[in-house]
């Protein structure tokens, strides 16, 4: 058997399987390329140009850039800045090639920025999980998790493979404490893993309710109950001064959190803020970190200038900027009659619950200028289709009232 008709035979599988994907409706489809931004005026915020169509202009409520920060002067002079001190990548791994002092600057300012003791950079949020969890779970382990879970911490816990998972139905605490009990006396170790914003919602975890539980449980396990949020979404969009859902519920007993630097902050990469001890472990043992390039050290100067930013006056003013805009929208949609979840974070979601109207919305939106993300099955349940709209602290009202126009005009012909 010759290589070509090995590979002829599996891309025929392969080609069956996206034509199937197709037929249900899942398949995502090719990307969509930006060819240029419009800086903002007059009343409008940015407006994004998208190759094949021309001069057309379109509002960006897709991205997770809730601060704003990828186009904001200071930090791409910071960037660029940095590049021309330290060049445009780190050449190999931390262990192998040292590391720069942007990056070594930006784990002490995440540290102090979540009153922790230490952090550490991956190169993705979704890295830091992989890593982090087999490093921390043993065979004597049991795993906690809420069901609606990002897919990094799904594929953080096969990689794991504790000796016990449990998944509690969504912020329901009762079940939670329930499968905590189950397992006394069965495992040495339990870890407790939630979202903190749940991305595709909104919503939010009650971390001050699962650190009771845990402080409750602690000592009924030898090695105690450890508890970890990937508050990606929340950090530098939630809570009064953006230190997201562990300030929103007041929390004290985290353990680890896990962050994004590719969202509130504006850059690119991951990272994780605990003990030092915590810290120093994982630098030995977590694989996604000894074996992959750190982010760039311009993109740690650029991040480090956001967090500059928003642990300022400044950042306070964005995030109530951004919690206003939030509440307009959100009004907007609900006087229009269209289902949501109402919360304070910036993810709004417009709740259609049916795949063909949420891929119609989606289409009609699209060629009426509003960039919005439609949420099918497998990526959340069947019956919660919906639009994901995402405010910016870069968006202006006009835009906000844009995008309420065109969803009144949808709402009038359909």
């Amino acid at each position: 058997m010759t290589t070509e008709t090995t590979v002829n035979k599996l891309e025929k599988v392969l080609i069956e399987s996206l034509d199937e994907r197709r037929a249900k409706g899942v398949l995502k489809g090719k990307e969509f390329v930006i060819t240029g931004i419009k800086y903002p005026k007059g009343q409008k915020g940015y407006r994004y140009l998208i190759e094949g169509q021309g001069d057309k202009e379109f509002l960006k409520m897709n991205a997770n850039a809730y601060l704003g920060m990828p186009m904001r002067p200071e930090v791409m002079k910071a960037e660029d800045d940095a590049v021309k001190q330290y060049g445009s990548g780190p050449g190999a791994v931390r262990f192998i090639n040292g590391t720069f002092k942007p990056h070594v600057e930006l784990e002490k300012k995440l540290a102090r920025f979540h009153h922790r003791e230490a952090a550490m950079i991956f190169s993705s949020a979704y890295a830091a999980m992989i890593g982090i969890f087999p490093a921390l779970i043993s065979k004597e382990s049991a795993l906690i998790s809420d069901e609606l879970n990002h897919n990094c911490i799904i594929n953080a816990i096969r990689l794991s493979r504790p000796k016990v998972k449990e998944i509690f139905k969504h912020l329901d605490m009762v079940d939670m404490e329930e499968r905590m009990k189950k397992n006394v006396g069965e495992v040495n170790r339990v870890i407790i893993v939630t979202d903190g914003i749940f991305s595709m919602r909104g919503d939010y975890a009650p971390l001050d309710k699962i650190c009771a539980i845990a402080k409750k449980y602690n000592d009924q396990f030898e090695e105690g109950v450890t508890t970890i949020v990937d508050d990606s979404h929340g950090v530098g969009a939630f809570g009064r001064t953006g230190r997201g859902v562990e300030e929103y519920t007041n929390a004290r007993d985290i353990d680890l959190v896990i962050g994004t630097l590719g969202k509130a902050f504006g850059v690119n990469g991951g990272y994780v803020v605990a003990t030092a001890a915590t810290i120093e472990y994982l630098r030995e043992t977590a694989t996604t970190y000894i074996y992959s390039n750190p982010i760039t050290p311009a993109e740690a100067a650029a991040a480090l200038k956001a967090l500059e930013i928003l642990d300022s006056p400044e950042g306070l003013k964005l995030l109530e900027k951004l919690r206003s805009l939030t509440k307009r929208f959100e009004k907007g949609l609900m006087d229009l009659g269209f289902e949501i979840i109402e919360s304070e974070h910036p993810v709004v979601p417009l709740m259609v619950r049916d795949t063909q109207k949420t891929t119609e919305l989606v289409k009609y939106l699209t060629e009426n200028g509003v960039l919005a993300t439609g949420l099918n099955f497998p990526v959340v349940p069947r019956g919660d289709e919906e639009i994901r709209f995402q405010v910016s602290a870069a968006h202006t009202e006009y835009d906000i009232d844009f995008a309420l126009g065109v969803l009144k005009k949808y709402k009038e012909t359909h």
